[in-house]
Formats: C-alpha cells, structure tokens, sequence
C-alpha cells in the first residue's frame, strides 16, 4: 500500500446514483464480487474486506440515464493486488460473456475497461512495479497500448473467482471536468500535483509519486454542467488524509481562497470548479 496506506493523501470512497438499487447490487456482487456490509430500500454499501465501504449505490427514483456530455465520473478505478487475481476476473467476465469496452497496458500499469448497467465507466487494474516507471523531471511515463490479454490470462490460478480480494480498493478516480485549468488549480489546493499532461484536455494528479489519483478531462464535457440531483452519475466521492495537521492545512488554503466548505459530522465538504461533490476526511 505504498501509494494507498494509511499515511497516505488518496480516495478511498465514491458514492454513485443508480436507477435501479437491485440491479446494480446484483452487477456488483455477482459480476465484481463485492459484499453488501449495508442496505435500505434506496442505499447499499459495498465493501471489499467487510469494514470499509468503498462504493455506495444510491437509488434515484424517476430519474434520467447517464448522460456522457456532462461533468461528473469519468470512471471508477478498482486496484487489485496480484496479477493472478486481476487475472481470475478477467476470465470471470469473459466466461460469462459480461461485455468489455477495452483491455490496455498503460506501462505503469494493465486494465481493463467496463461499465455497469447505468453507464458507469469501471476500470480494474494492477500495478506493475514501481522500480519499472519510468520517471523524469516530476512526469511518470504512461501509454495506452494494447493489453497483453493471454500472458495477463496465463497468470489465472484455479481459484474461482467468487469475490474480491479483500486488498481490492479504489485506486483512483478518473473525473469529466469543464475546464482544466480551474480543475488543475483547484486539486492542487487539496494537496494533489501534476504527474501527466496529455494535450490541454486531460491531466494525471496524485500525492507521493503515484502514476494518479485523480484523472481528470475534457474530452466530452468542456464548459458543460454537472448532472442535477435527480439525475444518474456521481453523487459525490472522499479524499482521505492521513491525520488532521494535513486536512487543516488543506482546509485553511481553501478557506484563503474564499472557497465555501461546510463541516459535518467529522467531515468537511467542499465542490470542485465543476460542481463535483467532494468529502475530506481522515
């Protein structure tokens, strides 16, 4: 966990809006093997080890589809901790013929691409080792070429894949923005640098020297709204910090920069230039 662990700046939770509450659970547990630690008739909660909710599913009754024109989640992105077991799920999915939207070697890291049933984008990777980044002047060396699917395969035991492991977590979280630059700025008050810039619509930021943490875009949201409250996609997701002398200084930054917080509960929240709902926790 050199770049999750519990010193570290990271997201550790997202919380999506769904249309309909059994369906999603039913993709989560049965496709993904999530377990349910919570349920109401409208929220689940998903865990990966049966503490830590990772994921929570909202129902948002009368509601519209996903729109991919709007700001909000670009996708989730689940962090495995072997290759065999990324390995396992791949073959899962393709054992049960669960569509794929794409597979990729991005040199730091191997993934592959899905949605759920509302849209969602999802991707679920592994890391490669960090002593095979290549790094030069605060940038890490990223691609996007194609995977490598029977050598990643190769690595599957004869271990059924039934649920996540519990060192499954969320790795990172990749946004759609409406302007990079004010995004940029923004995120660099909550603590996160700049590692990858692609053109002017997209950057890579994290904390520690990680490839990201937060993936940020424009591709198909530039100058757009965010999605209403009624309507699918991201309700909001949490920056963990690792004690309460760094999340006081995140907050004092903002609070200078006359950006508006709100404090409840032991959790302070704020919005990002695009309207995303952000939680900054310990």
């Amino acid at each position: 966990m050199l770049f999750h662990g519990s010193n570290t700046t990271n997201i550790n939770h997202i919380h999506l809006k769904v249309s309909q509450l059994s369906r999603s659970i039913r993709f989560y547990t049965e496709k993904l093997g999530f377990n349910v630690l919570h349920q109401t008739e409208q929220i689940a909660h998903l865990s990966t080890n049966g503490k830590d909710i990772l994921i929570t599913l909202e129902e948002i009754k009368n509601t519209s589809p996903l729109s991919q024109q709007k700001t909000g989640l670009y996708h989730i992105a689940l962090l495995f901790p072997t290759r065999s077991e990324l390995a396992n799920c791949l073959y899962y999915l393709l054992k049960t013929k669960y569509p794929l939207q794409g597979a990729s070697n991005h040199l730091v890291s191997e993934a592959i691409y899905l949605a759920d049933p509302d849209g969602h984008g999802i991707e679920l990777y592994v890391d490669r080792p960090v002593d095979t980044w290549t790094k030069k002047n605060n940038s890490i060396e990223m691609a996007t070429y194609p995977l490598d699917v029977q050598d990643l395969l190769a690595q599957k035991n004869d271990d059924p894949f039934i649920k996540l492991s519990p060192g499954t977590i969320i790795g990172h979280i990749h946004l759609q923005v409406a302007n990079i630059a004010d995004s940029e700025r923004f995120y660099q008050l909550l603590g996160f640098q700049v590692v990858n810039r692609y053109g002017q619509q997209a950057i890579f930021m994290s904390t520690g020297g990680y490839h990201h943490h937060i993936g940020l875009n424009t591709w198909h949201s530039e100058g757009a709204s965010t999605s209403k409250h009624d309507e699918i996609g991201l309700k909001s997701f949490t920056i963990k910090y690792p004690n309460e002398e760094t999340r006081k200084a995140i907050v004092d930054h903002l609070k200078k920069q006359q950006i508006k917080i709100q404090y409840q509960d032991d959790v302070f929240t704020v919005k990002d230039p695009s309207d995303n709902l952000i939680l900054l926790s310990l």
